[in-house]
């Protein structure tokens, strides 16, 4: 049978080869066609797809990795107040509020770090700097949260944990993010004061008080802070500068940051170890051992800017996250063996 007149068959239409189409009903089956490539169009985006997405762009404005370091500290500290293992409801219910009250201070802490966030590869990809929130949704997400957050510890606790925590989230919010962040290149120094307060509020959960062991413990991550972060800043000084955030490396010679980082080590090491009248042999042991391990690596990166070679902080960085979460983590074992304390 022939093509019909208009020049086109339903094949020539469809965009299919005419040789690979039989003549007519009777004739015989052509050939096996090569192998080609199908190409299937994407699949529309459901709803499931789209909820799943908006919860990880509100999850993203939480920072849940630094969360994750904020429990790791604040569990330790409620062992050592109980001098053993103290209630796992209260051990879970102080976590929970702890963390919602973490996601609130970073929720609101995007909100009001948009603009730089969007100016930084570091934070580029956080959902507001993205456009994934809206600010006002971000806005209540946080303050929800930060009253949940307070409402849940006052019950469930106590209630001078729940201011406690409040103060960490105003402090973090209103002192560090819109007062000093930037204004001063000491903004980590003092600001740094908010991610001390798990300890002290994981104190209080257990003990209704607040005591100088937790007043030890909220010190050793406050003289933490600067070389932990000073040392991520090193890293991301063009980053910091191209926001106009004036941390340390940014205004300061390199040679001084790394000095400063130095001093600051010594300082944690020393403190930590005032620790020591309501501990044993073994966090002495983790702390004499992990602190000189520290410091030592803090007086590499110093040689390292003095010698004018390649500079490395990263890794400072990252030991400071496994010096932090090893001595914490021997708070908490010294405190559950129950051995005698050195005085």
């Amino acid at each position: 049978m022939s093509a019909p007149a208009s020049g086109r068959s339903r094949a020539d239409e469809a965009g299919i080869p005419a040789e690979h189409v039989p003549a007519g009903p009777d004739a015989a089956p052509a050939a096996t066609p090569p192998a080609t490539t199908v190409v299937v169009p994407a699949a529309p985006v459901g709803r499931l797809a789209r909820v799943r997405a908006t919860v990880a762009a509100y999850l993203g404005l939480t920072k849940t990795r630094i969360i994750e370091q904020l429990l790791v500290v604040t569990v330790p500290a409620m062992f050592l107040a109980q001098r053993g293992v103290p209630s796992l409801l209260l051990i879970a219910a102080t976590l929970v509020g702890g963390a919602m009250a973490a996601a609130a201070a970073h929720a609101l802490n995007c909100v009001v770090d948009a603009d730089i966030d969007q100016k930084m590869a570091r934070t580029a990809r956080r959902p507001l700097a993205r456009g994934q929130v809206p600010t006002r949704n971000a806005l209540v997400f946080g303050l929800v949260l930060a009253a949940l957050s307070s409402v849940w510890l006052g019950l469930t606790t106590n209630w001078l944990a729940a201011v406690l925590s409040l103060a960490a989230i105003a402090f973090y919010v209103l002192v560090y993010t819109m007062l000093l962040k930037r204004r001063t290149s000491q903004n980590i120094v003092w600001g740094g004061a908010a991610g001390c307060m798990p300890v002290v509020i994981g104190w209080a959960a257990v003990t209704g008080t607040v005591e100088w062991p937790a007043l030890v413990m909220f010190g050793v991550i406050f003289f933490w802070t600067p070389p932990h972060f000073w040392a991520l800043a090193m890293r991301y000084r063009e980053d910091y500068a191209a926001a106009g955030v004036p941390m340390l490396p940014v205004v300061a010679p390199a040679p001084a940051v790394s000095v400063r980082i130095v001093v600051y080590s010594w300082v944690m090491v020393a403190w930590s170890l005032l620790l020591l009248p309501a501990t044993s042999w073994v966090y002495l042991a983790v702390a004499l051992l992990g602190g000189a391990y520290f410091v030592f690596r803090a007086h590499r990166l110093h040689h390292q800017v003095k010698s004018g070679g390649e500079i490395s902080p990263m890794p400072l960085f990252h030991l400071s996250n496994i010096y932090l979460c090893v001595l914490f983590a021997a708070i908490a074992v010294d405190a559950a063996l129950g051995l005698p304390v050195l005085f």
